[in-house]
């Protein structure tokens, strides 16, 4: 099990509803992702967690908040393609 402590926390904040930042998310994970995909392995209405190579975990979590959608994404070994992620999201006008 990977030490939760060096687990990075990203954050974002965007335009879109956190149903299109999920559904974003799940795409762009599955195949947008180059060589390092990853799936769903659970998800609810504002998370989801996918597993991608070597068992690896990655969590985004979107909420609504006035002004827009918070978005917080967190992985221990993807963090880059995470921080790619978040640059695709819509900013706050």
């Amino acid at each position: 099990m990977h030490n939760q402590s060096k687990r990075t926390l990203q954050q974002q904040r965007t335009s879109q509803s956190p149903a299109d930042v999920l559904r974003g998310a799940r795409e762009f994970f599955a195949t947008g992702s180059t060589i390092y995909p990853a799936f769903v392995e659970k998800e609810g209405p504002n998370h989801l967690v996918l597993r991608g190579q070597g068992g690896e975990e990655v969590v985004i979590a979107a909420f609504a908040e006035e002004g827009g959608t918070s978005v917080n994404g967190s992985s221990y070994m993807f963090d880059q393609q995470v921080a790619r992620f978040l640059s695709t999201l819509a900013p706050v006008a």
